[in-house]
């Protein structure tokens, strides 16, 4: 890989992750204001028509994008993928964007330790020591015994334990799918689970919030597209640990627009989870395996 290339690479994927905080930021508003169902429909009805413009534009066109031989488990990651959009927006709203990514932020350790009965990889002590870890660091954010434990909390795990999930069943069919046939599945069949449940949310938007939307609509397929970029110009392995700038940037965004707070605890917890993170990509990178970026 030459350097210039990687700096390309690296460069690509911090605006990526700028992009993204963006779209968390917008995502946050609307769904403050709307049915999150809604609006999560949308972006889905956006994203599936840049899919599937992509695949139009690659050999084989949308046929090819659509001969998939495992359409169970590709349609089961649309569907985590889906959920997981749901449930990490509702908790912006409820806990904040600082500290829904402060506690998203572990998704890689639950992929380190989902791949062994998932995949049937083996985890070394070495990572199996970072997930600890790492485990102390969400301990030091959520505070258990020492304030309420807030319920809501749950709300960004549980999201990151489905995006593990979907993470590690996109590794697994690209032992036979391509990715572009990950992608195109994704996108259509997203669209059509975000509708069935969005359908039936509709709500009037006022004109100012149907330009959120379409903004939202656009850093989504926008940060996709910088995020493919990125991977044509470097190794994801290489690329991943500054997918972690999305953190720092939804923070600085959090604080200055919503007039969230980062409290010590969570700073700090933040500091464990994603140290702990970093060497777990750092490990897998040895491995030679590859850890998704989080697409919000």
């Amino acid at each position: 890989m030459k350097e210039q290339n990687l700096r390309k690479g690296i460069l690509l994927m911090v605006a990526t992750s700028f992009i993204f905080a963006i779209q968390d930021a917008i995502s946050r508003h609307l769904a403050g204001e709307y049915n999150v169902y809604m609006v999560v429909m949308i972006r889905f009805w956006f994203f599936a028509a840049f899919v599937t413009a992509l695949a139009a534009r690659q050999p084989g066109g949308i046929p090819a994008a659509m001969a998939t031989r495992q359409p169970v488990i590709q349609a089961l990651r649309a569907v985590l993928l889906v959920a997981e959009i749901l449930i990490i927006i509702q908790g912006f709203v409820i806990l904040g964007l600082v500290e829904s990514h402060a506690i998203f932020a572990c998704y890689p350790l639950l992929i380190a330790a989902l791949s062994g009965p998932v995949l049937g990889e083996k985890v070394g002590w070495r990572r199996w020591t970072a997930i600890g870890i790492g485990f102390v660091g969400m301990l030091i954010i959520l505070q258990p015994g020492i304030t309420v434990f807030a319920p809501a909390a749950l709300i960004p795990l549980v999201s990151a334990f489905m995006f593990a999930l979907y993470g590690l069943l996109t590794r697994y069919v690209a032992r036979k799918d391509s990715a572009t046939v990950s992608f195109f599945w994704t996108g259509t069949i997203g669209a059509v689970v975000a509708t069935l449940a969005g359908v039936w949310f509709w709500q009037p938007m006022s004109a100012v919030d149907w330009g959120w939307m379409a903004l939202l609509c656009l850093t989504g397929s926008g940060g996709h597209w910088f995020l493919i970029r990125a991977y044509e110009e470097a190794e994801a392995s290489a690329l991943q640990p500054f997918a972690y700038l999305q953190l720092v940037f939804v923070t600085v965004l959090g604080i200055t627009i919503f007039g969230e707070v980062l409290r010590p605890n969570v700073a700090l917890g933040t500091v464990v989870v994603v140290g702990a993170g970093l060497f777990t990509l750092w490990r897998a990178r040895v491995k030679g395996v590859s850890v998704p970026s989080a697409p919000q």
